[in-house]
């Protein structure tokens, strides 16, 4: 720690000094570019919305009811409400357990803002996502066709096997990305409930599909990036990869506009997403760190475009 003030203590004139040297509390991260009074720091509500986990399972309702809309398919109000809940229970369990897990190591100063903020909070966040699991689980015993059910178990196991990788068997993680693997189950849990009732997929949504993988996974690569201290001082290559999938969005517009235009407008708002995010790269110098990260997230809800026609 850095030491920001020296005060010399004598008692009386007679005694010797002291020098009691003040750590500093709160060290400023290195790299950043500009003062801290500069940089531009989202609204209150916002950083909110990312604090208590909200930003992931807003990210999720909007993707599920726009892959459905894409795909000709109506969704019965729960199964949003469902995926929402799902997801808000995963996030504040992985981030609480994230914290636990440094708190014993003593190394409290690896976590961002959002871990430490729920680990402040954790018997409201451990009430909130039991509440949520519970809910979840009430809604699937009460609506969830028993086809629907089995189908999602696959989900949930893969989502279970996901966390004993990342949260125990932690000398695994170099073999698969952490990165590929969220963007994967996350798009998978979003696009499942479209595919068990669509009488129809057309490769033009496989292919949305698969842009909206790659799409979570440049957002989950960009923020494991911009968040590191070691890539502040040099090019992330961030604003590179997402013209680049944005550029493979505008061919797969441009190639199913004709024909499959619900698809083709899935594609065109994801690229949008990938655009913004190359902004937010090129930009990121401009905000804080806990700006970049929420915006991050917020860029990816330009599916509601898709919704709302």
């Amino acid at each position: 720690m850095v030491p920001v003030a020296v005060c010399v203590v004598s008692e009386n004139g007679h005694t010797p000094l002291k020098i009691c040297v003040v750590p500093q509390i709160l060290a400023i991260p290195q790299g950043v570019r500009q003062p801290a009074s500069r940089l531009f720091n989202a609204p209150a509500l916002l950083r909110l919305w990312h604090l208590a986990s909200l930003d992931a399972p807003t990210v999720a309702a909007t993707w599920s009811l726009a892959f459905a809309k894409a795909a000709g398919v109506r969704l019965p109000a729960w199964v949003p409400l469902l995926i929402a809940l799902v997801t808000w229970a995963v996030y504040i369990g992985d981030r609480l357990l994230d914290a636990r897990s440094a708190m014993r190591a003593r190394r409290a100063d690896h976590l961002r803002q959002r871990h430490l903020f729920q680990w402040r909070h954790r018997r409201a966040f451990l009430f909130l996502g039991l509440a949520a699991s519970c809910g979840g689980a009430w809604i699937v015993l009460s609506f969830m066709p028993t086809g629907a059910r089995e189908r999602n178990a696959a989900l949930a196991l893969a989502a279970m096997a996901y966390f004993s990788w990342v949260h125990v068997q932690n000398n695994l993680r170099n073999l698969f990305p952490k990165e590929l693997l969220v963007g994967v189950l996350f798009t998978a849990g979003c696009a499942l409930p479209t595919l068990g009732r669509a009488a129809d997929i057309s490769a033009a949504f496989i292919a949305a599909l698969s842009f909206f993988v790659a799409l979570a996974w440049l957002n989950c690569y960009a923020i494991e990036h911009w968040e590191s201290a070691r890539q502040t001082k040099s090019r992330s290559g961030i604003a590179s990869i997402s013209c680049l999938l944005a550029l493979g969005g505008f061919i797969g517009t441009t190639a199913f506009h004709a024909s499959l235009f619900r698809a083709a407008d899935l594609i065109a708002a994801g690229t949008a997403s990938a655009l913004l995010l190359a902004f937010l790269d090129c930009t990121r110098s401009r905000l804080t760190t806990l700006t970049l990260r929420v915006t991050a997230d917020f860029v990816l809800l330009t599916p509601l475009v898709v919704i709302l026609r």
